[in-house]
């Protein structure tokens, strides 16, 4: 069984009006079965965090195309994207790259 695990989730450039306007968001996620990863971390945010027009935020099981994602300030790409299992104190950060003009 994976213990709990304390991650630090930072929402930036406009994808923060998405959660209240909060941008740094301390958490921790419940212990389960299997260790936590990318993929149900996004799950876990629209159920616990997201309030409003989650199709801003994800589209199907990932992140909307636009939101670029760090994980320990290293692009999610280089670090598995949806498959990176999570650590203890991680830093996750969500930036949205789209912009009104």
């Amino acid at each position: 069984m994976a213990a709990p695990i304390a991650i630090h989730l930072e929402f930036g450039g406009g994808a923060e009006l998405l959660f209240n306007g909060v941008k740094e968001h301390l958490v921790t996620l419940p212990s389960q079965s299997e260790p936590w990863d990318v993929k149900q971390l996004l799950v876990w945010i629209q159920r616990n965090l997201l309030k409003e027009r989650p199709e801003l935020f994800v589209q199907g099981d990932s992140v909307r195309p636009g939101i670029l994602v760090l994980i320990n300030d290293a692009d999610w790409e280089l670090m598995g994207e949806l498959d990176y299992q999570l650590q203890d104190q991680d830093n996750v950060v969500f930036i949205s790259t789209l912009h009104g003009g």
